[in-house]
């Protein structure tokens, strides 16, 4: 009886040995990866647009057999764009739901507090969709970007208008860690210039409350505003700046949204500026682009192609690329490694760049203007 039991024994640590205790989130079928995004409240169009990019590459992944035979399980919560929902969020995905990575969580304040959950627990972000500089410096071990920096943004922003001879600079920010970063990135590229802006103009988060910073902001008669906030009160500032009569160059950063900026102003859009920090959506050639367009046809056809969800689209499919590279035995430290062994991954006209000492991914710029009918002009 003995000998039995010790063969028993033996056998159970020959099994256990080779393979060990499973990664959170993986089994022999799925992989699963968790995201925290608005899809309710005043920008909940854009979480939608989030998710349905990544989607569109995760399901065409899925068809074609998945990451070494297991497929890609997206699970998605709503965090209505308020930050203790995300930290709530991010919580439950790793402590409950069990979720290998997380991806494409939105806002800085709001990744700047889930980090204080991911980090300690050694969970992997992928493809943020903020560009602050808190984030990025010092890098985090965990955190992946794709987009270019808001500083990255600013700067072509403030080229831009300083080639038209526009010394008179102004912003408008929400009071958020987003729009305290777009604040801070607009003065250090401006001081390049020998320029300071001329007046600021302050929103709450989640408010069109916009008189304060139109007074504070009109007076100054501005040749050029810096938008720094979501589209609904950029909206709104917009609209009341040209209710007084003020029609000044409206600049934002590509988290602005331009589509839903157009559809939400209208004819009052026309003209607006916006930075990018992915090609052109109907540039089919680029590689990349043709292939997102392709894709969203098929998995997602009745939706518009946007800027955004090609930017989760690409975020997905670094993600993807990284998944590949960590092998049939997949673990939350492979896959840190396989992502800092992507040097150089062109995925066709979008190239990624992480190593070790940086994570930052892409520094591409682009510019786009609202033109007739809310036509996208590149």
């Amino acid at each position: 009886m003995r000998s039995y039991r010790s063969l028993i024994l033996a056998v159970s640590l020959m099994v256990l040995i080779p393979f060990g205790r499973a990664e959170d989130g993986v089994t022999s079928s799925t992989i699963i990866i968790g995201q925290s995004v608005s899809l309710t409240g005043p920008t909940g169009s854009l979480g939608e647009e989030m998710r349905r990019g990544a989607l569109a590459y995760f399901e065409k992944i899925n068809r074609e057999g998945g990451i070494n035979g297991r497929k890609i399980i997206l699970k998605t919560l709503d965090d209505a764009y308020e930050v203790n929902r995300t930290v709530a969020n991010v919580t439950q995905l790793i402590e409950k739901d069990k979720v290998f990575a997380l991806f494409g969580l939105r806002g800085t304040s709001h990744v700047n507090a889930a980090a204080k959950i991911f980090t300690p627990a050694k969970v992997p972000l992928i493809g943020p969709f903020t560009g602050a500089k808190a984030i990025r410096i010092p890098l985090n071990h965990y955190i992946f970007h794709v987009r270019a920096s808001y500083a990255d943004e600013t700067e072509r922003l403030i080229q831009q208008v300083t080639s038209f001879g526009i010394k008179n600079i102004a912003v408008f920010y929400q009071n958020d860690g987003y729009g305290k970063e777009g604040l801070s990135a607009a003065e250090a590229a401006m001081k390049q210039y020998g320029l300071k802006p001329i007046a600021v103009g302050l929103v709450e988060t989640n408010s069109n409350d916009v008189n304060n910073a139109v007074n504070a902001i009109v007076k100054e008669a501005p040749q050029a505003i810096l938008l720094y906030a979501n589209y609904e009160a950029s909206a709104a500032f917009v609209r009341k700046m040209h209710a007084v009569k003020s029609q000044p160059q409206f600049m934002g950063l590509s988290i602005i949204d331009i589509e839903a900026l157009a559809k939400e102003l209208g004819a009052e859009s026309r003209g607006i500026g916006t930075s990018q920090v992915v090609p052109n959506v109907n540039s089919t050639g680029v590689k990349v682009v043709k292939e997102y367009q392709h894709d969203m046809k098929v998995f997602s056809p009745n939706a518009n192609y946007s800027f955004l969800s090609l930017e989760s689209y690409i975020s997905a499919k670094t993600l993807v690329e990284g998944l590949r590279r960590t092998g049939s035995n997949p673990t939350r430290e492979k896959l840190i490694a396989a992502l800092e062994s992507m040097t150089d991954y062109d995925m066709g006209g979008f190239v990624i760049k992480y190593s070790p000492d940086s994570h930052e991914g892409s520094k591409y710029t682009d510019l786009t203007v609202i033109g007739p009918e809310g036509k996208i002009l590149h």
